[in-house]
């Protein structure tokens, strides 16, 4: 764990796994159709949340770390917002240790309009993909039309964590309150 920590760009860990560019759709729809995963369509949120299921299956295993993956797609990340200079790409960080995501955390997209589509793109490709929300959440988008600051938010998973620590390759193993116990039909 000794410090600097790697830094890699999403499309850059993408590339030398995967052996193409994320936005060489030909190559992606090759390497999509050989690991049987199903792109609804070229662009927007379907395409690259099947480009990114390819990141998490192909890429994401190679990330022993630690290292923050940085710069994710945009459509991918409909709460962060995008980056100036290159919007396709996302404000967005992901922290892996051990093979595994240990954080995540992005900067919020705080403009209310282009969270409206971002929202409304995600509830068309709801038939497509059952991860995609059904609805627009409304009130959402109106607190931000009444003005949000910039801001940011950082998830830790402390299991996680605390399996790296540890040195268990079960989440099982780490829980305080196993998902299971034995039930008794004894009277107190």
């Amino acid at each position: 764990l000794s410090t600097p920590f790697q830094r890699i760009r999403w499309a850059d860990a993408f590339e030398n796994i995967v052996g193409c560019s994320p936005t060489d759709i030909p190559a992606v729809l090759a390497k999509l159709k050989k690991e049987d995963i199903q792109a609804s369509s070229d662009e927007g949120y379907g395409w690259w949340k099947a480009v990114n299921d390819l990141f998490e299956r192909l890429v994401e295993p190679t990330l022993q770390g630690p290292v923050f993956v940085t710069d994710y797609p945009a459509d991918i990340c409909p709460l962060a917002k995008p980056i100036a200079e290159n919007p396709i790409w996302a404000e967005r960080f992901e922290f892996f240790l051990g093979g595994m995501e240990i954080a995540n955390a992005f900067s919020e997209l705080n403009d209310p309009q282009k969270q409206l589509e971002n929202f409304q793109a995600q509830v068309a490709e709801a038939a497509n993909d059952p991860e995609a929300p059904n609805a627009v959440d409304h009130d959402y988008v109106r607190a931000l039309a009444y003005g949000m600051p910039p801001a940011g938010g950082c998830g830790i998973g402390i299991d996680r964590l605390v399996m790296v620590l540890l040195g268990v390759d079960t989440i099982r193993d780490v829980l305080l309150f196993p998902h299971m116990r034995p039930e008794t039909e004894e009277a107190e």
